[in-house]
């Protein structure tokens, strides 16, 4: 089967590359040596990919189902230059078609059991949409919505002959007082004049007839009350069939989605141990190995993956990639056909590290961007177990990875390859607040911390020099925050929108114009301890160095620093107190 193509297959013999500064970089940490590798998409990958795309408007065969594309430029032992070409996931349902690069290998290994299982999510499937379009509900809705009607219509009828109760009984009553006037609209009465002799100009309205007036109103009321129950009564009596039905239809419509989610969860991870990746250092690993946490389903299977696996295996040094939509346009992902993508965040980003080892890269680096050994190594842990690891964070220096291929630098990214079995961190710290960050080794312990940090059984403990005087010598902040979508990463005190947000503070020392602080939040809200700070209605000063809530004092770093943490060790039980020195 020929995958490696021409540079004549895709462009004109005479393309010259004349832009020489890269369009985007793919790009990652080095596990090993923590060093930032790229790989570049150049002006030359994308006259690739257009030519790519040309060939794929003149067949139907592409068009049916949208998806992502990727070429990637290498070069021979020899010194030549060819194109691999590669499609993410399954074409028409064949992951193997000439000239294309094969799946990453390790999914023949679980062939049938992913076809056992796919054949179960699409029984699932056409179940589910069975139940969901149950004419029943259709049914139901709408007689409910007509006895609704009926009630409202009932009521409002009920409620203006009630009205008009009232003001008969109290005309009654002013007529049991010897008043002197008509009584009109009574049923079974005659028209009475009452005079002060007792005579009337018609007859006498005794004692009798005004009790036989009261009790018509009564029964009046009486029968509306029959008439609304026998209406409901009815109603339960042609619904509740229906609501049974669609109860029952739902309870099976739950059972069948969790039998989805474990049917999908045990395919991924055998999917997952199967699946192992080569970089150009020679390392395999498999997904399971390098994602010891989880990915999404999917992964191993985009064009990234496949291509650099490829290359790593077969010798080929790797010069320049470039993916791109191509088929249906995608309103879900809002991917647009023929633009170029950035590697996937959820499932190329966390591997791209790992891929592009062992390449040698010529390029010029920025400052920070080369990561010594020595640099990784200087996320200290100040404890560590089979279970878990606290470490010392420097300000600076993100918790976790970001979405983006510039801020894959972290803790967690420093840590993650130099362990067995990965590390995933706990909770956060923002990226310039320095101190005790808390990571996980395993999945229970992860979700056994994570359930104390939900629970607020953490006990934390930060150290902040802020601008100015507290006048206050302790209390209790308690603003709820709320983040503005369009302006992230800012926070805001929002009595409407905001998060219940509580932090008990205490002054433990004056330093000149400055006042240095313990805050000992009880929530864990995003900048929580700088707006309340910050804010008017907290403290009303900024910690030194916050430039985002406003100190404009001269300071080298944010003064804040996660100094202590005290939480139940997820095996032993034992209370577990863990402290720093505050670095300013």
């Amino acid at each position: 089967m020929v995958v490696l193509h021409t540079l004549s297959d895709f462009v004109e013999r005479d393309f010259v590359d004349s832009n020489l500064s890269p369009n985007y970089y793919y790009q990652g940490c080095s596990p090993e040596s923590g060093e930032l590798l790229k790989l570049p998409r150049t002006s030359m990958a994308e006259a690739i990919a257009y030519g790519l795309m040309q060939y794929l408007a003149k067949n139907d065969l592409y068009n049916r189902e949208g998806k992502m594309y990727g070429i990637l430029l290498v070069e021979l032992p020899t010194g030549e230059q060819r194109v691999l070409k590669a499609f993410s996931g399954l074409l028409n349902g064949y992951g193997i078609f000439d000239g294309w690069v094969p799946p990453i290998p390790g999914r023949s290994q679980v062939a049938l059991e992913e076809a056992r299982t796919l054949a179960q999510l699409d029984a699932i499937k056409q179940e589910l949409i069975t139940l969901k379009q149950l004419t029943e509900r259709q049914q139901y809705e709408m007689l409910l919505r007509e006895f609704e009607q009926q009630l409202q219509q009932m009521s409002d009828r009920h409620r203006y002959c009630k009205h008009q109760r009232q003001e008969k009984r109290q005309l009654l009553s002013e007529k049991l007082q010897g008043g002197a006037t008509a009584l009109d609209g009574f049923p079974g009465l005659k028209q009475v004049a009452w005079f002060p002799s007792g005579q009337t100009s018609e007859e006498t309205l005794t004692g009798e007839a005004l009790t036989i007036a009261l009790e018509q109103l009564d029964a009046e009321s009486r029968l509306h009350g029959i008439e609304r129950r026998q209406l409901k009564r009815q109603q339960n009596e042609v619904l509740e069939p229906l609501k049974q039905l669609i109860t029952t239809t739902d309870e099976r419509m739950r059972e069948l989605k969790q039998q989805r989610k474990v049917l999908s969860q045990q395919l991924q991870a055998q999917m997952h141990a199967a699946y192992s990746l080569t970089n150009f250092s020679g390392q395999s690993l498999s997904l399971q190995q390098l994602t010891p946490f989880g990915m999404p389903t999917g992964t191993g299977d985009c064009c990234a993956p496949k291509l650099l696996h490829y290359a790593a295996t077969h010798g080929l040094k790797p010069l320049a990639m470039a993916e791109f939509w191509w088929g249906a346009s995608s309103m879900n992902q809002n991917k647009v056909p023929g633009e170029f993508y950035r590697a996937c965040v959820e499932r190329c980003q966390p591997l791209m590290g790992f891929l592009l080892s062992g390449l040698k890269s010529n390029l010029p680096h920025r400052k920070g961007e080369i990561l010594s050994p020595s640099h990784a190594r200087g996320v200290i842990p100040i404890y560590e177990d089979e279970w878990l690891i606290a470490v010392n964070k420097p300000p600076g220096l993100l918790s976790v990875p970001g979405r983006y291929s510039d801020r894959q630098d972290s803790v967690v990214s420093r840590l993650r390859h130099l362990l067995p079995n990965g590390i995933a961190a706990v909770h956060r710290l923002d990226q310039e607040t320095s101190g005790i960050l808390l990571l996980a080794r395993d999945r229970q312990t992860h979700r056994q911390l994570s359930r104390q940090f939900q629970q607020r059984q953490i006990y934390k403990v930060y150290e902040a020099v802020v601008s100015g005087s507290v006048t206050n010598a302790q209390g209790v902040i308690e603003l709820p925050l709320w983040g503005d979508p369009q302006n992230r990463p800012y926070q805001q005190v929002d009595w409407q929108r905001g998060k219940p947000s509580l932090t008990h503070f205490r002054v433990i020392g004056k330093e000149g114009n400055y006042t240095r602080v313990e805050f000992m939040p009880f929530t864990g809200r995003t900048h929580q301890l700088r707006v309340h700070a910050a804010n008017s209605q907290g403290l009303g000063v900024t910690i030194l160095g916050d430039r985002l809530y406003g100190c404009d004092a001269v300071a080298n770093r944010l003064h804040l620093h996660a100094r202590e943490l005290s939480f139940e060790h997820p095996q032993s039980g034992q209370t577990l107190h863990l402290r720093t020195e505050t670095p300013f």
